[in-house]
């Protein structure tokens, strides 16, 4: 499936002109991906698509492995540059062009620069390190001019470059050498704008220079402006830019001082980074900082809400553990000598310290292992934390759902569950086997299949679709804020990179992010594995739009892989779907049924 920005989760979305065939018609050669004129950095590719099972099918000129279906997914190395491939079944033909880029972090050819760092205007502190990247020739000399400094950059021979967060889904996330990077670092005392650094690079007696793309200013202490997130959930992050971590969202109202700032990013005081188009700038320059003394607590439609009465509304951070959750405040500083926590059907008790200088932390002793879901808001000034109470899950019934040795199910009466089906609409296939079967089609089935289960033991379900239309993600998020559901389960099959095995690789995966969301993946995962008798792909933490809702368990379901010639025909199997669809189901009673 294919999960937002990055394949994450790494489903394909085919953007072809190829209409789907029917899933086990007969048909002619037919290729599903890679689509016309692919362009990867990937250092190979597989081939998927299927022909009649008789015959042969040849790729330039040599036989191919297929199954007893018909379907193929062979792997061929790329070369940098335009890669030809010749796909013949009988007096059939398909021609694919696939042209490998060169990865940006090499060294280029003859006197010029590769990346150059920092490409966006850059705003730091006095005295604050300021360092420059650059990729060039490895042989060559290379230097930066700012303001009055001229700071040389040292070639790293042995530099590491780091695997992409993807590779781990193919089993290749070692770090490997990189040529050719150059890095320098200084400090400065200046106020005010610097100007665009001037690069200069030398080699062989030949000297270029290049003005730099983005500006340094150095801020001044005291005039330090201040943001204030405007929206509902500022994204927060480790550093300026998307392939940085998301920290806790920070609620609207939360105000901070600018240290900073990258392109649009901008750094707030307690160390995390903001879009500038999720905060407005406020030229004030006091540091926004609060007391905070009483804390009380009280108990509101299936949720205990805590209230931390603050002079400003400081930023927050969350951590979830096993039977804690602690809250962080910044910029605060304790004169609290009582808080009124009455017997909670969620906590036992809550400790706080004051952690540091400017920054409190409170933990929540737990009654149970199991979290439900949270939420954190602004009134005002005042922070309200919300903790939802574990669900109410209706009685057993004798009999109903047993399951090997008398195993019996509780019903589901009192719980609401929340499926969203993967994908959908004319643009977003999905991932597609090698018939050309889209990825959206088979998921809105399993989950009507599933919901079909779920109301026989008496729970509400939600579905995000129900038809064949696209659903943007942040709309299905904003159906699970709404809806509040006991578990949220996003239905998926998966694929791969282009340099991953699409015949080797396969099974059932699961995508979790809040704690929370934990321990139903890691038991749905080992449920449908065990009883299905199916192969693991694994239980994977993953920044996912379907998994972030803090609202509730929410875990993203990867049921195999639609690029895999042979667990394409399980995934379409009529059988096997209802197989899958009541051990889902039986899965959520049980976890639910947990003491």
């Amino acid at each position: 499936m294919k999960q937002f920005f990055v394949p994450l989760s790494f489903c394909l979305t085919i953007a072809s002109s190829i209409v789907a065939a029917p899933i086990h018609a007969a048909q002619p050669l037919y290729v599903a991906y890679p689509p016309a004129n692919h362009e990867t950095t990937s250092d190979r590719i597989f081939l998927i698509g299927t022909a009649p099972p008789g015959g042969t099918v040849l790729v330039n000129g040599t036989a191919i492995v297929r199954n007893t279906a018909g379907h193929f997914a062979p792997t061929f190395p790329l070369q940098v540059g335009v890669n030809q491939f010749d796909l013949r079944y009988g007096k059939q033909a398909v021609k694919l062009t696939v042209t490998r880029l060169a990865a940006a972090s090499e060294p280029p050819q003859g006197l010029t620069f590769g990346t150059l760092s920092p490409a966006v205007d850059v705003a730091r502190l006095p005295n604050e390190l300021l360092c420059f990247t650059a990729i060039a020739p490895p042989t060559a000399t290379v230097a930066v001019k700012l303001a009055d400094q001229t700071i040389p950059l040292v070639p790293r021979p042995q530099s590491i470059a780091l695997p992409d967060n993807a590779a781990v889904l193919t089993q290749q996330n070692q770090p490997t050498i990189a040529a050719g990077r150059f890095e320098g670092c200084t400090r400065t005392v200046l106020l005010g704008d610097l100007g665009k650094p001037e690069w200069q690079l030398t080699q062989n007696g030949q000297t270029i220079k290049q003005t730099g793309f983005g500006s340094i200013k150095i801020l001044s202490p005291t005039r330090l402006e201040t943001a204030v997130v405007t929206a509902e959930a500022g994204t927060a992050r480790t550093g300026a830019g998307t392939d940085y971590s998301r920290l806790t969202p920070l609620p609207k109202g939360t105000q901070a001082l600018v240290t900073g700032s990258e392109g649009d990013w901008v750094r707030l005081d307690y160390g995390a980074w903001i879009r500038r188009s999720e905060v407005q700038i406020l030229s004030t320059g006091a540091l926004p900082t609060s007391l905070i003394r009483s804390i009380k607590a009280r108990q509101t439609g299936g949720w205990t809400e805590v209230m931390f009465p603050l002079q400003v509304p400081v930023p927050v951070s969350v951590q979830q553990g096993d039977r804690t959750f602690t809250l962080i405040l910044y910029n605060t500083t304790a004169q609290t000598d009582i808080i009124r926590l009455d017997d909670d059907p969620l906590i036992a008790r809550l400790d706080w310290q004051q952690s540091a200088p400017g920054q409190i932390q409170y933990t929540f002793n737990l009654k149970s292992s199991q979290q439900w879901g949270y939420k954190l808001r602004y009134e005002g000034t005042t922070l309200v934390l919300s903790l939802k109470h574990p669900p109410t899950v209706g009685s057993r019934e004798p009999g109903a759902g047993s399951r090997g040795a008398g195993e019996q199910f509780k019903t589901l009466s009192g719980t609401k569950i929340l499926l969203d089906p993967g994908h959908g609409g004319a643009e977003d296939l999905g991932s597609r086997g090698p018939t050309g079967y889209p990825e959206k089609t088979v998921a809105l089935l399993m989950a009507k299949l599933v919901r079909e289960r779920l109301q026989q033991r008496g729970a509400t379900v939600y579905l995000t679709r129900e038809t064949d239309v696209d659903v943007p993600l942040q709309d299905r998020v904003a159906m699970i804020e709404k809806v509040q559901p006991t578990v949220a389960l996003s239905l998926h099959y998966n694929a791969l990179p282009d340099n991953g095995d699409a015949v080797k690789t396969k099974g059932i995966s699961m995508f979790w992010y809040n704690t929370q969301a934990h321990s139903l993946a890691v038991f749905l995962h080992n449920h449908l594995t065990k009883t299905l008798k199916r192969s693991s792909y694994g239980v994977f933490w993953n920044n996912l739009a379907l998994t972030r809702p803090a609202t509730t368990p929410a875990v993203l379901l990867e049921l195999g892989f639609m690029i895999n010639p042979d667990e394409f025909e399980w995934i379409t199997n009529p059988r096997e779907q209802q197989r899958l669809a009541t051990a889902i189901a039986d899965g959520v009673t049980l976890w639910l049924q947990k003491p």
